[in-house]
């Protein structure tokens, strides 16, 4: 298992292989399809070296940090994802196969694509040490959040080179 920090330098992603685990502490920050639609217009944050993954969490209980946090279905940000690679973002987090055009992009930019524990959202949660809206607050779920993690468990799906798991 491979411990690695964001912001992920070009030998971080380098080094990992698709099927490779790792745990990744740092802030990401949280995106699905209509905060990605918003952000072909203008992209609210940097997101040179920056690591999306691709959450709508649920309503935060009281005591607790976030709510439920789960991946969403990759596939669903296919359309948008060359462009924001091209934009300099280095790595996603989701669940689920991504296109081949995804998969030559991650090559191309050399970037990552790590994959969630599907299925854990409540779990999941317990990584995130701080959340905050920091974009699109009228999106409710969908807003954009910053979040910081400690040891969110990760497995790399297609890599730098674009070696799937898929394939």
């Amino acid at each position: 298992m491979k411990r690695i920090r964001t912001p992920l330098t070009k030998k971080d992603i380098l080094s990992l292989k698709a099927g490779d685990e790792v745990l990744l502490s740092g802030e990401i920050y949280t995106s699905r399809d209509q905060a990605h639609k918003r952000m072909l217009k203008k992209i609210p944050l940097d997101i040179k070296q920056a690591v999306i993954y691709y959450c709508g969490p649920t309503k935060t209980p009281p005591g607790k940090i976030i709510g439920s946090c789960g991946p969403t279905t990759s596939s669903r940000m296919d359309a948008f994802t060359p462009l924001l690679l091209k934009r300099g973002l280095k790595a996603m987090i989701g669940k689920g196969r991504r296109s081949e055009e995804v998969r030559q992009a991650i090559k191309k930019y050399k970037a990552v694509y790590f994959l969630a524990y599907a299925g854990c959202g409540a779990l999941i949660s317990k990584y995130v040490q701080k959340a905050r809206p920091v974009a699109y607050a009228d999106l409710g779920p969908e807003a954009i959040y910053r979040l910081e993690v400690k040891d969110f468990p990760l497995i790399i799906g297609i890599d730098a080179k674009g070696r799937s798991i898929y394939g």
